[in-house]
């Protein structure tokens, strides 16, 4: 099979293999995508997944970690669930916002450990100014806080490619160019400079929004140990992450495949869960040293994701690039399969209702999945329009249904939700055009259809 790349037409992709060939899979259920010298490290990673930090090792455990930032990728509004301001500050479980909890994440590991890990937030020129004013509360935490913003680019007109700024003003006229930016704006901000003159070694990327990102000591210490410039988090590929990048092997490297750049009559292959069957997490692993090194040789020449939008009736350009793509550029690089846990974003109210239900437990600021959950995945859940906005999600529950047994909820309509509602197998609740449906308190609904009280 052979891939065109949209983005570079006149680059072919010649033998771009499904499978990627590096891939092995160990005992603990762990698989590592080894780099361009086709090493293995199945040994390390069953011994680095199967064993924990005990007391014993806080020490050791205290040195790995002042090795390491987080940085959490902050640059999205939260738009698209009816919220003002960064999405980071939505409030996700307990009265908590995102940020929130990756702070008191952050101060547990420094508290328990007695180390120093510093926060990172790239913002984008939309969320910049909020951020600075809401990181003030963090004030008194044992924790740094860094801030910086990534760039802005012109929105390009599709018609003659004239930079849409130039026609008109305000903030439409530009856009954030992805995350892909991270590493550029990290060392154009000063910040990569004075992270590395504290004897920091690897920061930990990952979106502010998924609550499955937190710091894996085991991770770090593999990737100290053996010397990897690049790790990317990778999980199995399930029928709701058909869209996500890939990674493939080309031209003797591990690269990303996103689906941008696969060719229309490709793109059903590419979802296919059986011939792709991981996809990337977006939490990535990075060497300080091995970023000022690219950065400075300009080395970085990842591929241009175009990404057609549309304002005020002018049809625009963006250009973006996403930082799953440098994994070619950096050496001893590896993809790691990590569990599902490692992989909970919220990308809308549909989310939210997993992380506020019973099917999770909410300690020291780490998202928990409830033990007494059989089924490995988490249930499906699709709700109407009248559930997108958090404000409206949150008024027409009374209190989040239990979940625990659930497979499968689908909700359209005028629906109302009464508390301490069981839900159980699958269950779809059909409010009719024009009729308020209300699911009285304590109802319990196991492999049910509503489509009116009668129903009930």
């Amino acid at each position: 099979m052979r891939w065109w790349c949209r983005t570079t037409p006149s680059r072919r992709l010649p033998k771009v293999r499904s499978r990627v060939p590096v891939l092995i899979l160990v005992e603990c259920g762990v698989v590592v995508v080894g780099g361009s010298d086709r090493e293995c490290f199945g040994d390390s990673v069953r011994a680095l997944f199967g064993t924990c930090c005990c007391d014993a090792d806080l020490e050791e455990t205290k040195k790995l970690l002042d090795k390491l930032v987080v940085l959490k990728l902050n640059g999205g509004l939260g738009t698209t669930m009816g919220c003002t301001g960064p999405k980071s500050v939505i409030e996700v479980r307990n009265g908590f916002t995102f940020l929130d909890l990756i702070v008191i994440q952050i101060e547990s590991l420094n508290k328990k450990y007695g180390c120093s890990v510093p926060l990172l937030l790239m913002n984008s020129f939309n969320t910049h100014d909020d951020t600075q004013k809401i990181v003030e509360k963090y004030a008194n935490s044992n924790i740094e806080i860094h801030t910086f913003n990534q760039s802005q680019y012109p929105r390009i007109v599709t018609e003659d490619f004239s930079p849409l700024p130039s026609k008109k003003s305000g903030k439409d006229g530009w856009y954030p160019p992805g995350h892909g930016d991270v590493f550029p704006s990290l060392n154009n901000s000063g910040k990569l400079d004075l992270l590395l003159s504290q004897g920091k070694e690897y920061v930990f990327v990952a979106n502010s929004d998924n609550l499955g990102a937190i710091v894996d000591i085991k991770i770090l210490n593999h990737l100290i140990s053996n010397q990897n410039e690049y790790c990317m988090e990778v999980t199995p590929k399930t029928l709701a992450d058909v869209k996500g990048g890939t990674l493939i092997s080309y031209e003797g490297r591990v690269q990303l495949l996103e689906i941008a750049q696969v060719p229309d009559e490709h793109v059903n292959e590419f979802k296919s869960i059986e011939k792709f069957k991981i996809f990337n997490t977006n939490n990535l692993w990075v060497n300080l040293k091995a970023i000022k090194r690219l950065v400075e040789a300009d080395a970085l020449k990842m591929e241009i994701i175009p990404n057609p939008k549309e304002v005020d009736g002018v049809k625009v350009l963006q250009l973006e690039t996403a930082a799953g793509a440098a994994i070619r550029f950096f050496d001893k690089a590896i993809g790691i399969n990590v569990p599902r846990s490692r992989f909970l974003p919220v990308k809308a109210t549909s989310d939210l209702l997993l992380v506020q239900s019973d099917l999770y437990t909410l300690v020291d600021g780490f998202v928990t999945r409830n033990p007494a959950r059989a089924n490995p995945a988490n249930p499906s859940i699709e709700l109407g329009p009248e559930f997108k906005k958090v404000a409206n999600f949150l008024a027409r529950f009374k209190s989040i249904p239990s979940i625990v047994e659930l497979d499968s909820l689908k909700v359209s309509g005028d629906v109302w939700f009464g508390s301490g509602i069981t839900l159980k197998g699958k269950v779809t609740i059909t409010a009719k055009p024009g009729v308020k449906l209300e699911i009285p308190d304590g109802a319990v609904l196991e492999n049910k259809d509503v489509n009116g009280p009668q129903d009930l």
